[in-house]
């Protein structure tokens, strides 16, 4: 099974400068932040939004990169890390990223990776076993503790809620100290809102992949 994505070209209609590959939540689709693309100023990079591949339980329309238990704390573990659903999603994610490289003539090195939510934790886990520009963890979190396979880590954007009901503060601040543990380059930031993506988030993120990219 490959991952289905819908690619949405530089708008100014120009090669693309580097790619931004977008993943959604548990229990979204990728439409569900395609619709932020006409919202940010990034109209000369090429942007992906990738599907995840299971079906989610309560909403018909939804997807999931794996199922939650129960009592998930959404501080990671290392036995949720060999969870078959998530070791999938891993997989699939990762052909995806390479392929893309090939279809697009965009290398890793110029491709940023983001998320949000469950899209944010995929972000680590694959994020740092890849030769990757960046990172970008929205309202994420770890769901195992980091496997890195690179002697080098890109730089990472941390964005949270304070106020976040859904992925409390503390997974933010579980990253950021394992990212640090790692001598990663964390640009985190905090903010008086909830499990959401707002308007300031949407500047961080284009400081972000044009800082990035640009270099």
């Amino acid at each position: 099974m490959s991952l289905y994505a819908i690619t949405v070209p530089p708008a100014n209609g120009q090669p693309p400068k580097g790619l931004v590959v977008l993943l959604h939540g548990w229990g979204a689709n990728y439409q569900d932040l395609l619709g932020l693309a006409e919202f940010m100023d990034l109209s000369e990079y090429q942007l992906v939004f990738p599907n995840a591949p299971f079906p989610h339980p309560f909403n018909p329309t939804g997807k999931m990169w794996y199922a939650f238990p129960e009592d998930y704390s959404f501080m990671g573990t290392v036995e949720f890390g060999d969870r078959p659903d998530l070791s999938a999603s891993r997989q699939q994610l990762t052909e995806l990223l390479k392929s893309l490289a090939d279809t697009t003539g965009i290398p890793l090195s110029k491709t940023i990776l983001g998320g949000f939510s469950q899209g944010g934790a995929m972000t680590l886990d694959v994020g740092v076993r890849l030769s990757i520009a960046g990172l970008m963890v929205l309202s994420g979190y770890l769901h195992a503790p980091l496997q890195p396979q690179l002697s080098t880590f890109p730089p990472v954007l941390v964005v949270h809620g304070k106020q976040d009901t859904v992925v409390p503060l503390a997974s933010a601040h579980q990253v950021q100290t394992s990212l640090h543990s790692l001598g990663v380059a964390v640009h985190y930031q905090e903010y008086d809102m909830g499990h959401e993506i707002q308007p300031i988030v949407l500047g961080q993120i284009q400081s972000f992949v044009k800082a990035v990219l640009q270099t």
